[in-house]
Order: structure tokens, then C-alpha cells, then sequence
């Protein structure tokens, strides 16, 4: 399979994705500013998801421009990811409408960690099919070490939200948005 084949069908999934997530949207009971209000923890789900995926689509984007080969993991890992990515709508409608729940917050992190982590071993999957290519590996480097830390904080937000907190998984996904993943995303940019 061609480099351009998988990314192209990795893009039209992840439109498809984020587009579904806000078909997932409640509309208010009444429509008023109370109404939009009133659902301000689902329109919080869906912010947070559509630009967590968006976010993990840009980091693909950034890796992606100096493969040159690909391999049958690589097709394999790509798909897990997508496969963990088409239940974000799901969960994230569970979330919406359980947003204090413990068990709506684990099962939207565990999805949010199977998702990295699956992104975690497609990094090293691209490493091995492309073993020659010391930019690959070096960009790859960079990038494995900050999704290394940003597990690490969703796992403790993980914790968090099924013992005492619920939302915690939510607060540890925007802060690792908004504190690792952009600036590690500027700084690849910067690197270009």
C-alpha cells in the first residue's frame, strides 16, 4: 500500500469522526441562554474531544511528512487508532450526558489512553520501517516523549476520576492540550 493511500484514508476517519461528534450534540429544552447553559457540560465534551482529535491529527500530519515507507504494523497501528477514534463520539455522548459520573470519565479515558497509546506504537512502528531515516527517528524522538508524559497525566486524571473526582479525566485531557500537546505541536512547526 502507498504512504498516500493510508493518509488520505486516515483523514476521510477522522472527518468523518469529528463530524459525527456534534451530530451527537442535545438540543436545549428551551431556547434561551439557560437552555444552551444547561448543557454546558456536553458542549464541554464535545469541545474538548473535537479539538483533542484535531490535535492528534496535526501530530499524525507533523510525523507523517518524513515517512517514506510503510509496513504491515504500521497499516495495523494506523487502523487501531482510527478503530479507539470511531468510539470518541460514543463515549463522549456518554460523558455529555453523565459528565459527574466516575464511569462515564473511565470509560472516556480509557479510550483516550488506548488512542495514545496505539498513536505511541505507530510512532515506533514508523521507526522500524523507516530505519534509515535519522529525521524520522529524531522527530519521532521528540514526539514520543511528550505522548509519553501526556499518558502519564491522563493516567493520573484516570485515577482521579474514579475514585474521587470525576472530571478530572476531562481537566487532565485539556491540560495536556493546552500545556504539552500545542506547544509540542508549535515547536515541530518551528522545526520545519
Amino acid at each position: 500500500m502507498d504512504k498516500d493511500r493510508l493518509i488520505a484514508f486516515t483523514d476521510a476517519i477522522l472527518a468523518i469522526i469529528m463530524t459525527i461528534l456534534v451530530l451527537e450534540l442535545q438540543e436545549p429544552e428551551t431556547l434561551s441562554l439557560q437552555g444552551l447553559w444547561a448543557l454546558k457540560g456536553s458542549y464541554s465534551a464535545y469541545t474538548l474531544s473535537f479539538f483533542w482529535l484535531g490535535t492528534m491529527w496535526i501530530g499524525l500530519h507533523n510525523e507523517w511528512q518524513d515517512v517514506k515507507k510503510i509496513s504491515i504494523p504500521v497499516i495495523w497501528y494506523s487502523l487501531s487508532i482510527l478503530f479507539f477514534s470511531s468510539l470518541f463520539p460514543y463515549v463522549t455522548k456518554i460523558v455529555s450526558n453523565h459528565f459527574d459520573d466516575s464511569f462515564a470519565q473511565g470509560l472516556y479515558g480509557v479510550i483516550v489512553v488506548l488512542t495514545t497509546l496505539s498513536n505511541i506504537l505507530l510512532s515506533d512502528s514508523l521507526v522500524k520501517a523507516n530505519a534509515e531515516n535519522e529525521v524520522l527517528r529524531r522527530k519521532i524522538s521528540f514526539r514520543k516523549r511528550w505522548l509519553t508524559i501526556d499518558l502519564l497525566i491522563k493516567g493520573i486524571g484516570f485515577i482521579i476520576a474514579i475514585t474521587v473526582y470525576p472530571p478530572a479525566m476531562m481537566i487532565s485531557v485539556l491540560l495536556v492540550a493546552v500545556f504539552l500537546a500545542l506547544p509540542a505541536h508549535m515547536k515541530e512547526v518551528e522545526h520545519l
